[in-house]
């Protein structure tokens, strides 16, 4: 059978071998427990490795930093949500117009980034530079392309940016925990936004 190619936003290195592909199923699954029992707050390398019995060097080597391994704990729901706006039905998918894909991208990354929300918000608090790469990269492009098409002469990198930031992780938890908003309601929200930017930048 053949060995599952990785999603190339995750910047994981490829092909591996068979038992550094055993190391990191190790590693990624002793991380995941260690986050159900303590929270992804206290997330140590150090620790990670201990208790994966490998070498601290081992989990360095593969995953770089902090922000290497939760790439590779959102790993699988990443590829199924990259899977479905890049390639699966409309409206989210290839087949609607550029408004009703963006608006579904973003209610689709809000229940995406919700689902995973302790790691996201991690991934949030890392350095700029994981911040703004890895899916991040992934979903300003996708919204780039669809802004360009609709409306050649605008700025679609920046539009992209400003409908990706009521989106990202750490709005999202300061609107529930703080604003009492619901999931629905954000996602609401963000429909209302769109549309916004639609109207206001003549795109109807």
């Amino acid at each position: 059978m053949r060995e599952r190619q990785q999603l190339p936003v995750l910047g994981q290195p490829q092909p591996e071998r068979a038992d550094a592909a055993r190391n990191r199923q190790k590693i990624v699954d002793c991380a995941a427990r260690m986050i159900a029992e303590r929270g992804a707050e206290q997330l140590s390398l150090d620790e990670v490795a201990r208790a994966a019995c490998v070498g601290v060097g081992t989990v360095y080597r593969r995953f770089g930093d902090r922000a290497g391994l939760i790439y590779a704990l959102i790993d699988e729901r990443e590829r199924h949500f990259q899977a479905a706006f890049l390639n699966g039905p409309p409206p989210l998918g290839p087949g609607a117009g550029p408004e009703e894909r963006i608006a579904a991208f973003l209610r689709g990354l809000v229940d995406h980034v919700f689902g995973q929300e302790e790691l996201f918000l991690l991934l949030e608090k890392s350095s700029p530079k994981a911040r703004f790469t890895g899916p991040y990269a992934v979903y300003h492009t996708h919204l780039s392309a669809l802004l360009a098409r609709a409306r050649p002469t605008a700025e679609a990198r920046f539009l992209a940016d400003a409908l990706l930031a009521p989106a990202s992780a750490g709005l999202i938890h300061f609107q529930r925990t703080e604003r009492g908003l619901t999931v629905e309601q954000i996602k609401d929200g963000l429909d209302d936004l769109v549309r916004i930017v639609w109207r206001g930048s003549g795109l109807r």
